[in-house]
């Protein structure tokens, strides 16, 4: 993760690998809290089982451990997306935010648009 807005509230990482579950509340596949300790880059490692996986992350700048949102639903948050997907007027799709996992893989996502 690049571009972080803080370098001390906490991010969390939603890993998705069922399509129809992208972004559905209490839905994902795994869940990753990591604290940037005054870095605004993270190196995170993680094993993720091979196929089709799609992340979401946020940063808690308030750390009431909520994803806080405005009257339409759309985060004040910090948030990002696996392959830096930056939709307008909608939610991404899982399609527009997978990468296939097939062995070792990096993937850089910043939370800068």
């Amino acid at each position: 993760m690049t571009d972080l807005p803080s370098t001390k509230a906490t991010l969390k990482l939603y890993f998705y690998n069922v399509k129809e579950n992208f972004l559905k509340r209490g839905n994902y596949t795994m869940l990753k809290y990591v604290k940037p300790a005054g870095s605004k880059q993270i190196t995170l490692p993680i094993d993720l089982p091979n196929g089709e996986w799609a992340v979401a992350l946020t940063q808690d700048m308030n750390e009431n451990d909520l994803v806080d949102r405005n009257f339409l639903g759309i985060p004040t948050e910090p948030y990002a997306f696996s392959n830096n997907v930056w939709p307008t007027m909608r939610a991404p799709e899982f399609d527009e935010c997978k990468f296939k996992v097939n062995g070792a893989k990096v993937v850089t996502i910043s939370m800068k648009k």
